[in-house]
């Protein structure tokens, strides 16, 4: 059990601040006690407590997924993402079981060597760069060899990505600019892509994609493509930043890596843990349909609102001592990924990944630490460790 809670007398209340991407939780925890329903700043709504995350949640009729286009560059609605029920249920009937436990499982030692080939890399040198090392070659690695598309095309599909989610400019015309070209970009490659697949269908999830049917019928093209877009961003982006997130936080404290070496069955609730901790995506919107009060507060059809998954993680009404970090803490009823008919899609890949990541980190470098004088760059809103240093020393590489 972490001997360092969260700290509940930080007094920034607006989620967006950078000053706080390092250290969420005590403002995460504050909007859940003093603020589940209303505005930390003016013009953004969110909801924070648990209890009312999960109504919105559960409530897709009045709290729905399906967003103005062009948010993130997007010509239609991600599917299943911003689809709402019940025309989102037949979009989950034929994604669903290419994610199932099960399948994913299976993938395990291809998984394992992985994450063994890619510390070979750097455990001799005494130190690496985490992030540039480890958090992005390794579940983007695995990303698109399942999806079936080109290894060589990852610095690619990385600029893209990071164009779509954090674009740069010095105005929102700019900003907008710089998603819409990305956006382009990933329409017009997967319409290439899709027809070499047509041509040649390999034993691979686009072509699965491409030809499973339900109902009798397989998607059309622009569904297909809309499959896509969601899946490029969130398979190159996700695992990436928890993993981040949670080496990082291992990292920088001791005892609680030295739990995870000294009793390794710990690891699963561990996982757990972190993912409920650290919530990289902390927060998601919907769209009010209806007028309603919620909490108390008033909230327009129309209002877009913000559910704060990061502070309904921490709430004293999910569970006990919610501001402790537990790794025997079970069960563990976190939302990292999120509730209700959007659940995430890709939450049984993401898990596997991670326990086997941190695994294959402890057997191999079980004595890690934050390189001396330096510190990790967090980036706020969608969390991830941008920058994660990380020495162990020679003496400290298990073979």
């Amino acid at each position: 059990m972490s001997d360092q809670p969260a700290d509940d007398s930080d007094p920034i209340l607006n989620i967006f601040d950078p000053s706080v991407a390092a250290n969420p939780q005590p403002l995460w925890r504050r909007l859940a006690k003093e603020l589940p329903v209303g505005q930390p700043v003016p013009g953004m709504t969110c909801i924070s407590s648990y209890e009312h995350v999960m109504y919105a949640l559960r409530h897709p009729e009045i709290f729905s997924s399906e967003m103005p286009q062009g948010m993130i560059g997007n010509a239609r609605p991600l599917i299943p993402l911003q689809i709402d029920p019940p025309r989102q249920i037949r979009y989950r009937k034929l994604l669903d079981p290419l994610f199932s436990n099960k399948r994913v499982s299976a993938l395990e030692p291809g998984f394992r060597k992985l994450a063994a080939d890619l510390i070979d890399r750097f455990v001799d040198d005494g130190e690496c760069e985490f992030n540039r090392d480890f958090a992005i070659p390794y579940p983007c690695t695995v990303f698109l060899e399942l999806m079936g598309l080109p290894q060589e095309d990852l610095a690619h599909f990385l600029e893209i990505k990071n164009a779509i989610i954090r674009p740069q400019g010095e105005t929102v015309e700019e900003v907008d600019k710089v998603r819409d070209d990305a956006a382009a970009k990933i329409y017009a490659y997967f319409n290439d892509f899709l027809d070499m697949r047509e041509k040649n269908p390999r034993d691979d999830l686009m072509t699965r994609i491409i030809q499973t049917e339900v109902g009798g019928e397989r998607l059309t093209r622009e569904e297909v493509l809309d499959v896509s877009y969601l899946f490029i961003i969130a398979g190159l982006d996700t695992v990436t930043a928890t993993l981040g997130c949670a080496v990082a936080y291992l990292a920088q404290n001791s005892e609680q890596r030295q739990l995870l070496i000294d009793e390794p069955e710990l690891l699963e609730s561990a996982v757990e843990e972190l993912l409920r901790w650290e919530t990289p995506v902390p927060q998601i919107v919907r769209m009010a349909k209806e007028d309603i009060e919620l909490g108390g507060f008033p909230i327009k059809a129309g209002d877009m609102v913000t559910l704060v998954l990061g502070a309904a993680n921490l709430d004293d009404a999910l569970m006990p001592n919610a501001n402790v970090v537990d790794f025997r803490r079970k069960p563990n009823r976190h939302i990292t990924f999120g509730g209700g008919n959007h659940r995430c899609l890709g939450s049984h890949l993401a898990r596997q990944e991670l326990m086997i990541a941190i695994e294959e980190l402890h057997r191999r470098i079980p004595d890690y630490r934050l390189k001396p004088g330096e510190s990790p760059r967090y980036s706020p809103a969608i969390r991830e460790v941008q920058y994660l240093p990380l020495v162990f020393g020679k003496d400290h590489a298990a073979k």
